[in-house]
């Protein structure tokens, strides 16, 4: 499947083919298998059917690499009115937000705001303090490694004042089982995810069994430490094993989580729920879908052989 991976990839920059894939019949419905919407309202509804359902939420208003400083005062404002109608709907105790520092300023060029991290920071803290005001709380997504020490640099800092900010960690950087050791203590958020970018081997592990491995070690790490750890992970062998760990440490339910993507395996999700476990759903929105919805189709072969079915079939 690689040999159709790529060229899928290369197809997250078209315009062309993005207002394809939005209007085609089939590819819409893949669309809104993995965003509910472009817009705060849809995310909103879409939030609210998945609290109905015993399940949390993490909502992420997609885009990143921001390199405009007024694009990212814009996802500020985005962020404070998906806060405010999630206050509005009841559902803040059950929905916080995952936001990504790329898309809030941390690669701008220095202006007169200072330089991008410190735009990054003080677009962070205003968004913690609109989650705070609505009753929940915020998550920095981790990116490439390139990001990964400014944005723990940023978390040390919100965490002055807002220490419920949560973390993300990637298993499969060599660095992160230190980082985790870091993070691990009381009152701490840390989500773990097994990684998604193109990351060079000096950086990260490649062979599939090396980062299950590292994400295991990670695991081990968080749930005996003080903190509450979130397993981002759809792998079932992994959700067995963080369960077991769990037992083993002695974690009850409720004092660790499960996260799983909008529009995959949503039967586990329930599944999981239903058992007592609590269950977050990171779910996305917004006009920036495209690229997102290229890397979710690129994960699973299925979903790109159907893909590329449905073009060809339009021409």
């Amino acid at each position: 499947m690689s040999l159709l991976r790529q060229p899928l990839l290369a197809l997250s920059r078209s315009a062309a083919v993005r207002e394809l894939v939005s209007t085609l019949p089939v590819s819409s419905g893949i669309v809104r298998s993995y965003v509910p919407g472009e817009s705060t309202q849809a995310a909103v509804d879409s939030a609210s059917e998945l609290v109905d359902e015993g399940l949390r939420v993490t909502l992420d208003f997609l885009g990143e690499d921001t390199t405009d400083l007024a694009q990212a005062d814009a996802t500020v404002r985005a962020y404070v009115e998906l806060l405010g109608q999630l206050s509005a709907r009841g559902l803040a105790r059950h929905a916080e937000v995952s936001v990504k520092l790329t898309a809030i300023g941390l690669a701008l060029p220095a202006s007169e705001r200072g330089s991008g991290p410190r735009v990054a920071l003080e677009n962070a803290r205003a968004i913690c303090r609109a989650a705070r005001n609505a009753g929940t709380t915020v998550t920095l997504d981790m990116e490439d490694h390139t990001t990964t020490d400014a944005t723990l640099a940023v978390l040390r800092d919100l965490r002055k004042d807002f220490p419920e900010t949560g973390a993300v960690l990637q298993a499969y950087l060599h660095r992160t089982e230190a980082d985790c050791r870091e993070l691990a203590h009381e009152g701490s958020r840390v989500r773990l995810c097994k990684g998604a970018y193109d990351e060079p081997e000096e950086v990260a592990y490649q062979s599939r069994l090396d980062v299950d491995t590292a994400y295991v070690r990670c695991l081990k790490i968080l749930l005996a430490g003080q903190g509450y750890p979130m397993i981002a992970t759809h792998d079932p062998r992994m959700v067995e094993i963080a369960s077991s760990l769990a037992s083993r440490y002695g974690r009850e339910q409720g004092t660790y989580e499960f996260q799983m993507l909008f529009g995959i395996r949503p039967d586990e999700q329930r599944r999981l729920a239903a058992s007592g476990e609590t269950v977050r759903v990171y779910v996305p929105y917004g006009e920036q879908w495209y690229g997102y919805l290229v890397r979710r189709l690129a994960e699973r072969p299925q979903n790109l052989t159907f893909f590329l079915r449905s073009l060809i079939s339009k021409k």
